[in-house]
């Protein structure tokens, strides 16, 4: 049985620990049935043409772990931004973790999308709001069919979160290959404020693959900072679903550091609901040996006097391969649209392959929009004059590109995380600088 038929089956059984009486029921069978017809992406497709998950798709996956895994704190601390006070929603093996957690129904809802789902409190919001903006394609049509738990963030009208939202996902190692299907839901209101950091960690040398979906949503003139650490083991592979829903006026910003794992599709997307918003995507790629990361993003520009701005950084070595894959469309009603899009790559060796394919496709006459892509090495004559001046070599490498990367990290809001992505760039070049960027 290879492993769609599986899910296909496991689907009955996942009925059964679920109540078929919730409105979401239906929502869940029509997916399952949208999985069926379309099954997973395969390298035919436009889209996936550079990334292939049929090597991951031959593991004996478990749909459903056979018993829970309790964490101590200790044993994960690292992992959280705990220089800071912040909200915690943590999933070990799927399962909610609430001795790791730190929920609130107090003035916000930072909680469970299993309560969510069930609870008639929030049946109108789930109704406005779940599966509303994601589309239905093979893959989230999968996580779709299984949502029963992630993250589910409310934010009312005109509330500034008072401090940050880590939402974190551990895989233990308990099956021998695990498949984890995490849904969230962010819906912040008008005049709201909330900053979002994810992260997914595998702490086994066991596979694990990841199928996330978060939807998003930003009402009039809200502002939603969302952070993702991909910074995970060698085993782990992780597809993220990131889908974006914009009114008027309103600022959403996604930073990606994609550092770690076998293999990381990030999907991206944002649609313009009303005029004057502003859509920022910016990342960070730094990768070694046999790593595979694919950023694909899309902006959909339906509204006039919006602007997005996409700036993606990708540093390659050893046998790593990097796909951008950017797509800005501007409709006829978009006037006055402001659209940006730069992926700057340096590959440090010959072995190293990026596969780059900005797009715009442009339907309105009064636009500004700009797309560019480089591909290169790092610069001899900057090396020669760092070294000129006593830097050994590899700190000189790991100089260059921290000033690479410097843009997207400098527009990190929050200063305790802008300080632990800089330290995980430095280990993952193998340096210590001793200084914050």
């Amino acid at each position: 049985m290879d492993l769609k038929d599986k899910l296909l089956s496991s689907f009955m059984a996942f009925e059964d620990t679920v109540d078929v009486n919730l409105p979401v029921h239906e929502v869940r069978t029509e997916a399952i049935k949208n999985f069926e017809a379309q099954g997973f992406p395969t390298k035919k497709m436009e889209s996936w043409k550079y990334t292939s998950l049929k090597g991951l798709l031959k593991s004996d996956l478990s749909v459903f772990p056979k018993k829970e895994t309790t964490l101590e704190y200790k044993d994960v601390k690292k992992y959280f931004i705990h220089e800071i006070e912040s909200y915690r929603i943590v999933l070990v093996d799927g399962v909610y973790s609430s001795q790791l957690s730190e929920t609130s129904h107090d003035g916000i809802d930072v909680c469970l999308m299993s309560a969510a789902l069930c609870k008639p409190k929030y049946r109108l919001i789930i109704e406005n709001y779940f599966n509303k903006t994601a589309e239905a394609d093979g893959l989230t049509s999968l996580n779709t069919a299984f949502s029963k738990e992630g993250a589910f963030i409310n934010i009312p009208r005109g509330v500034v979160v008072d401090k940050p939202i880590q939402i974190i996902h551990f895989s233990t190692g308990i099956e021998p290959s695990l498949m984890l299907q995490p849904r969230s839901l962010v819906v912040a209101g008008e005049n709201s404020h909330v900053q979002i950091i994810e992260r997914h960690q595998s702490l086994t040398a066991n596979a694990t693959l990841t199928n996330s979906v978060t939807e998003i949503f930003a009402n009039k003139r809200a502002i939603v900072d969302y952070y993702k650490i991909q910074n995970d083991g060698e085993a782990a592979s992780l597809i993220d679903n990131t889908y974006i829903s914009q009114q008027q006026n309103s600022h959403v910003s996604v930073h990606t550091f994609s550092l770690g794992g076998k293999l990381t599709r990030n999907n991206l997307q944002f649609f313009h609901k009303g005029e004057h918003l502003d859509s920022t995507l910016k990342g960070v790629t730094i990768t070694d040996r046999k790593q595979h990361v694919d950023h694909s993003t899309l902006v959909h520009h339906a509204q006039p006097n919006c602007e997005s701005h996409q700036d993606y950084k990708g540093i390659y070595a050893d046998k790593s391969t990097g796909v951008f894959n950017g797509r800005i469309i501007v409709e006829k009603e978009a006037q006055k649209t402001n659209g940006f899009q730069q992926n700057n790559n340096i590959l440090l060796d010959d072995t190293a392959t990026i596969n780059a394919k900005p797009q715009l496709e442009i339907f309105a006459d009064d636009v500004k929009c700009s797309h560019g892509c480089t591909i290169g090495q790092l610069d001899d004559e900057a090396m020669f004059y760092l070294q000129a001046r006593g830097i050994p070599e590899k700190e000189a490498k790991a100089l260059l590109m921290f000033g690479f990367a410097n843009n997207v990290l400098e527009s990190v809001k929050i200063p305790q995380l802008k300080q632990r992505i800089t330290k995980l760039i430095a280990q993952k070049l193998g340096v210590d600088l001793g200084f914050d960027l």
